[in-house]
């Protein structure tokens, strides 16, 4: 969905508990590593850097996982 993402915005994602919220940190366009897992990202496939409202832990996902607040 959202190429147009930019640092602070607000989003929401599909977890296996369910709906959860955050705010984005950064666009990933290199490889690089969060909470010990390798997260596979290129200017061609860029990641998001997410960080959850509920947990505050970060994780990477793709834009189209994230909806836009």
């Amino acid at each position: 969905m959202s190429e147009n993402l930019k640092k602070g915005d607000k989003v929401t994602w599909k977890t296996s508990q369910g709906k959860t919220e955050g705010k984005v940190v950064k666009k990933q366009t290199s490889d690089t590593k969060i909470e010990g897992h390798t997260v596979k990202a290129s200017k061609e496939a860029p990641q998001v850097i997410v960080e959850s409202s509920k947990s505050g832990k970060r994780a990477a996902h793709k834009p189209a996982a994230l909806t836009k607040k």
